[in-house]
């Protein structure tokens, strides 16, 4: 089975600067990292890297970080973090972003922006922009801020988007479970009603704290799949943060405290999780796990990189689970 991971962090905060990393998230998640987190259901596995919302003066630097290290991580395309709602010093960053053959998309990360920034006339003009260079808008909100991302797709109906994590709703934990809520739902489907955006399977375990079920997590997977349909939904991991929660069964590197750890295979998990969901349901999977994303952000042939990294002291989570703790 080929998949193609729509969603997917790397960072190290060695070399770039960070200020929301804690806890063993705060580590570093690079290509030796997510070679030892693989999905074992996939015979071929890619991945479409999104910013890790490093400090905005080191997007560019992040892209050029990623890059380098692509072809040994298996990134085939990078959603590089942008601010569109800064008037002429957008266009310089964008114009900076076309310079680096990877870039398929941009994110400026809406979660923690107050309601209406999306629809304001910077952002509106800025989001014109991206679609004008053929790009690809992520929307990272909270589910209150579904009904912004609606209306920013009808006033730029030229810029595909895809909403990730499927807004965030709430999903509370494998044994409190909440349902989808009526007005998630609503919300859901009015922003599905734009043809040219579509939605990611990714997320909800790390809304849940990485406490999570499939039989939890699937009334979500089937809402998602009634608004948009099969053919624009992508399955992505949210590696690193999806998979931080409760020490896994057996895990001999739990911490004896009991505080929230990184959980080896839970990535693997999610997409066992999305894959029998889709299989009982009867969805392509072929779709969900690879063709959907590589339609969807345009992948292609590109030339291998060839530059060499240079070395530099780390601190990868492999260390964590052995126990070298900061």
């Amino acid at each position: 089975m080929r998949v193609l991971d729509s969603h997917l962090h790397l960072w190290s905060p060695s070399t770039l600067t960070y200020t929301w990393l804690e806890g063993p998230l705060a580590w570093e998640f690079a290509a030796l990292e997510i070679e030892h987190s693989p999905i074992d259901a996939a015979t071929v596995e890619k991945s479409v890297f999104v910013q890790a919302e490093t400090i905005e003066d080191d997007f560019l630097a992040e892209v050029r970080w990623v890059a380098d290290q692509a072809d040994e991580a298996g990134v085939v395309g990078i959603v590089a973090g942008a601010r569109l709602d800064r008037g002429t010093d957008t266009t310089a960053h964008l114009e900076g972003l076309a310079a680096e053959p990877l870039v398929v998309g941009v994110r400026h990360n809406l979660q923690g922006e107050p309601d209406g920034l999306a629809v304001s006339a910077a952002f509106v003009t800025g989001a014109r922009e991206v679609a004008a260079r053929n790009w690809s808008f992520d929307a990272c909100v909270r589910a209150s801020q579904l009904p912004d991302i609606a209306r920013l797709a009808g006033a730029v109906p030229e810029l595909r988007m895809v909403l990730d994590h499927l807004g965030k709703p709430e999903v509370g934990t494998a044994e409190a479970p909440v349902a989808p809520t009526m007005e998630w739902v609503r919300d859901l489907d009015d922003l599905a009603r734009h043809p040219h955006v579509w939605c990611k399977l990714s997320g909800l375990p790390g809304e849940a704290g990485g406490d999570w079920s499939p039989e939890q997590l699937e009334p979500f997977l089937d809402a998602a799949a009634d608004a948009f349909g099969i053919e624009r939904l992508m399955w992505g991991s949210d590696w690193p943060v999806s998979v931080i929660g409760p020490a896994e069964e057996g895990d001999p590197h739990a911490p004896e405290d009991g505080s929230p750890t990184y959980q080896p295979t839970a990535r693997s998990r999610w997409a066992d999780a999305v894959i029998a969901w889709a299989e009982r349901r009867g969805h392509d999977v072929d779709a969900i796990l690879w063709r959907n994303a590589e339609e969807f952000y345009r992948i292609g042939q590109r030339p291998a990189h060839e530059d060499a990294r240079e070395e530099r002291p780390r601190r990868g989570i492999l260390g964590w689970l052995r126990g070298e703790r900061p």
